[in-house]
């Protein structure tokens, strides 16, 4: 059964579901899931969770992201990006360097954004992209999100080609707005790439083209193990009857057969759970001191589980 974690190089043009659902086909997997949402604009870095990996998909939610962007200054667009009409323009002043770096570094660190419409985000069970192309537009609540670094690479006399890398829930499209309406103008996403996904190295992707040369040669295409999702969490080993416990669901409270990280992980922590020989069984959940459940376990250790 395959199970992993694929780093695909997503082409402009493709949504990140039909990506997802194209190489799930190609390799023949019962299950794929993709993490993070890229445009169909955007190109670059989608982690796609195959078979039993996309139980671990929601830690990598968590990991910081790379972007490159351009910013094409002077017109803002209904999507925020090159693709939509133009619904507002304004000249571009001159900046100098030195307040160009300023108001850069305005945006580092935690501040709230309000996700664009043309986003998957759902409300009232409809995604917002829906409801912006029928011509709505709703009331968005602000999340908190988290630039780390935002720099200019190259910079023309109505574009500004940047990188960021920031936290989960950043809508890179309301950035470059937001940075536009900082240097007295408007402007919107001309191109957008992701370059990589914490805790994946950047240089580690895989092209469609690949994953078709082995699905057509019955091979797999290089993937990550899961719990190179979550090599960030405390770990937990069990061994012995523990194993066997942990699969019928039942509580482990310490004792020869289970050995926690040092020091031992908080009540309401999630934790790697691995065997004494090494294998990663899934994730657990800490629901007292030194006292651990299965949260989401792998098949081979379910398959004669009454719970999971």
């Amino acid at each position: 059964m395959t199970c992993g974690i694929l780093l695909l190089d997503k082409p402009p043009g493709l949504s990140s579901s039909g990506a997802t659902q194209r190489v799930r086909r190609l390799l023949g997997v019962d299950k794929a899931g993709h993490v993070g949402s890229l445009d169909p604009l955007a190109t670059g870095m989608l982690p796609i969770c195959l078979g039993d990996a996309t139980k671990v998909a929601g830690e990598v939610l968590e990991g910081a992201k790379t972007y490159r962007f351009r910013i094409v200054l002077g017109a803002r667009t209904a999507t925020g990006d090159i693709e939509g009409d133009v619904v507002e323009s304004s000249p571009v002043p001159a900046v100098d360097p030195e307040r160009r770096a300023e108001v850069f570094r305005g945006f580092l660190g935690e501040s709230s954004q309000i996700p664009p419409m043309y986003s998957a985000i759902k409300q009232g069970g409809q995604p917002l992209y829906r409801l912006a192309r029928a011509g709505l537009t709703v009331e968005r609540p602000a999340r908190t999100i988290r630039i780390d670094r935002l720099d200019i690479e190259k910079w023309g006399s109505d574009w500004l080609d940047c990188r960021v890398v920031c936290g989960k829930g950043t809508y890179v499209r309301v950035l470059a707005e937001d940075i536009a309406v900082a240097l007295g103008t408007c402007g919107h996403v001309g191109w957008l790439r992701r370059e990589s996904v914490d805790p994946f190295p950047p240089g580690s992707m895989v092209d469609l083209a690949e994953v078709e040369a082995c699905a057509r040669s019955g091979r797999i295409p290089a993937l990550f193990p899961a719990d190179a999702a979550v090599s960030h969490l405390p770990a937990v080993r069990v061994q012995g009857d523990a194993e066997r416990r942990l699969a019928l669901g039942q509580e482990l409270d310490g004792g020869a057969e289970v050995a926690f990280a040092t020091p031992v992980p908080a009540p309401g922590s999630t934790v790697r759970l691995h065997s004494g020989d090494g294998r990663f069984l899934g994730l657990g959940l800490m629901t007292g001191d030194s006292v651990v459940r299965a949260k989401r376990l792998f098949k081979p250790m379910t398959q004669d589980a009454s719970t999971e």
